[in-house]
């Protein structure tokens, strides 16, 4: 009976240390707000496009409602376009693309929105995936505002980041009304 109530306590320790960890590292990931160069930063906006492209595309068969529909549309194709444009000028201004915490956070955060999207259809899908994009989009505004355009040093860069603030905000916008007509 002690050495069964030892490996359980033993279990429970592990099991609350790998918690800690899991939710460690998560803090120190979303904490750490510094960059290493241009290189990461365009690697954050190349995660972030692709994002928003993997979970539009989930609109388009899953939503019920039109105006959901329509904005997943809207972001397969202002995302696409926002990708090529960016990367053809960061490409042109030789500015590579680096891997970062900070982008494979938000990689794995959209893979799990959509894969827990995926699951969902109609009104139910609608609110989870309106309910997303507003949380995603206002996510990356405060990002591009508190450490990404103050992080970049490159001109074409800033300018891709300029343009990508103003997209950013727009649909932002958008999303709230149409969450808000949702409910």
């Amino acid at each position: 009976m002690k050495r069964m109530l030892s490996l359980m306590a033993i279990a429970l320790c592990t099991a609350c240390a790998s918690s800690t960890a899991t939710v460690q590292s998560t803090a120190t990931v979303q904490s750490t707000t510094r960059l290493d160069g241009d290189p990461e930063v365009a690697m954050v906006i190349r995660v972030a496009n692709l994002g928003e492209v993997r979970e539009g595309e989930l609109a388009r068969t899953r939503a019920a409602s039109a105006e959901v529909k329509d904005f997943g549309n809207m972001l397969v194709m202002e995302h696409i376009a926002a990708e090529d444009k960016a990367e053809t000028a960061l490409l042109k201004a030789d500015l590579p693309f680096k891997d970062s915490d900070l982008s494979r956070q938000l990689d794995a955060e959209s893979g799990n929105a959509a894969q827990t999207l995926s699951l969902l259809k109609g009104a139910d899908f609608d609110r989870a995936f309106m309910n997303r994009q507003v949380q995603v989009h206002q996510k990356v505004l405060d990002r591009l505002d508190s450490t990404l355009i103050t992080q970049a040093r490159n001109k074409a860069l800033k300018t891709v980041l300029t343009e990508m603030r103003a997209t950013v905000q727009q649909h932002l916008d958008k999303a709230k009304k149409v969450q808000a007509g949702l409910k």
